[in-house]
C-alpha cells in the first residue's frame, strides 16, 4: 500500500504542474489588458501602468510569470489582486462558505441518493423504482437555475419555511435549501448508478453463493452486495466533491452566497487574473486529493483488490 501511495503522489506532480499551466495560459492569455480595465474610461497615465504591470510580473514573458507564480505558490503565497487584497485572504474568506455548502450537498447526496438508489435496485419493476426513475429524470431534465428558482419560490416565497438568501453563511440551517439545489443533479445520478451498480450485482455468482449458504438478508446486502456496488458510485463521488466546491457559481449567486463560485465568476469578469488561477490551483489540489483518496476506498470496499 505504501509503494501504490507514493507511487500516486508522483504521479499527481506532473498532472498539477500541467494543470495549472494551462489555467494560468488561458487566463493570461485572454484578449484585453486588465492594468488598462483598471482605469475604466480615464486615460491611463503609461508610467503608472508600467509600474502596476512591473508590480504584477506582467512585463515578462509568460513562461517566467508561471514560474513566479509557482514558486510564489509553493511559499504559500498566491499573489496580489489588482485591487491590491491579497488573493489567500479573499480565499479564506470564501472558502469556509463554499465547503460548508459543499458538505451539506455532499450529505444529500450520500443519505438521499444512496437509499433511493438501493430501494430501487432491490425493487427493480416496482412501483417504488419507477417513481425513483421519474423523478430522478425530472431532476435531470430541469437546469439547476430553474430548480432554484422553484425551491426559492416554493420553501422561502410561499411557504416562508427559510430566508430567500443567506444572511448568515456559518448557520448551517441556512444551507440547507442551496445545498439541496446544488446537490440535486449529482444525487440523481448517485441514486441512478446505485440502481445500476445493485441490479448487476444481484445477478453476480458470489450473491447466489451468499444466499446459497443462508446468510442473513441484511448481511448478504450490507457486506456483500453494497461494499461491492459502492465502487462506481464512490468514485463518482470522490471527483463530484470538487464539482462541488468549483461548479456553485449559479447556486451562490441565486441564494447571495459569498463563495468560491461567487467570487470566481466576479474575478473572471473583471479579468482578475491572480485570484482566478490562486482559486483554480486550490481546486486543482482538491480534486488531486480527492482522487487519492477514493484509489485508496477501492482496497477498503473490496477484499479483492491489492496494490502492490
Amino acid at each position: 500500500m505504501g509503494h501504490y501511495v507514493l507511487r500516486r503522489l508522483l504521479q499527481m506532480i506532473p498532472v498539477f504542474f500541467g494543470a495549472t499551466f494551462l489555467i494560468f495560459l488561458m487566463v493570461y492569455t485572454l484578449p484585453g489588458d486588465p492594468i488598462a480595465a483598471l482605469f475604466g474610461e480615464k486615460a491611463a497615465d503609461p508610467a503608472q501602468v508600467a509600474s502596476l504591470r512591473h508590480k504584477y510580473y506582467l512585463d515578462q514573458p509568460l513562461w517566467k510569470q508561471y514560474l513566479h507564480y509557482m514558486n510564489n505558490v509553493f511559499h504559500l503565497d498566491f499573489g496580489t489582486s489588482f485591487t491590491g487584497r491579497s488573493v489567500s485572504s479573499i480565499m479564506a474568506d470564501a472558502f469556509p462558505v463554499t465547503i460548508r455548502l459543499a458538505l451539506v450537498a455532499f450529505f444529500f447526496e450520500i443519505f438521499v441518493g444512496l437509499p433511493l438508489g438501493l430501494i430501487s435496485g432491490l425493487k427493480r419493476g416496482s412501483i417504488a423504482d419507477t417513481a425513483v426513475l421519474l423523478i430522478t429524470l425530472i431532476v435531470i431534465s430541469i437546469p439547476v437555475f430553474v430548480l432554484g428558482y422553484i425551491a426559492q419560490t416554493i420553501f422561502a416565497t410561499n411557504l416562508g419555511w427559510v430566508t430567500p438568501t443567506v444572511q448568515d453563511s456559518t448557520d448551517i440551517t441556512q444551507l440547507i435549501l442551496p445545498g439541496a439545489v446544488l446537490a440535486s443533479l449529482s444525487l440523481a445520478f448517485v441514486a441512478r448508478l446505485t440502481r445500476t451498480s445493485i441490479g448487476e450485482n444481484l445477478r453476480a455468482d458470489y450473491m447466489r453463493t451468499a444466499v446459497a449458504k443462508g446468510l442473513p438478508r441484511t448481511t448478504i446486502i450490507s457486506r456483500h452486495l453494497l461494499r461491492n456496488s459502492l465502487i462506481p458510485v464512490v468514485t463518482f463521488l470522490g471527483t463530484d466533491l470538487g464539482a462541488l466546491m468549483g461548479g456553485a457559481i449559479v447556486t451562490e449567486g441565486i441564494f447571495n452566497i459569498a463563495g468560491v463560485g461567487n467570487i470566481l465568476y466576479k474575478a473572471i469578469r473583471t479579468k482578475e487574473g491572480p485570484t482566478v488561477v490562486g482559486i483554480v490551483t486550490v481546486l486543482v489540489i482538491v480534486y488531486l486529493v480527492a482522487s487519492l483518496v477514493v484509489d485508496l476506498l477501492y482496497a477498503v470496499l473490496d477484499p479483492r483488490i491489492r496494490y502492490a
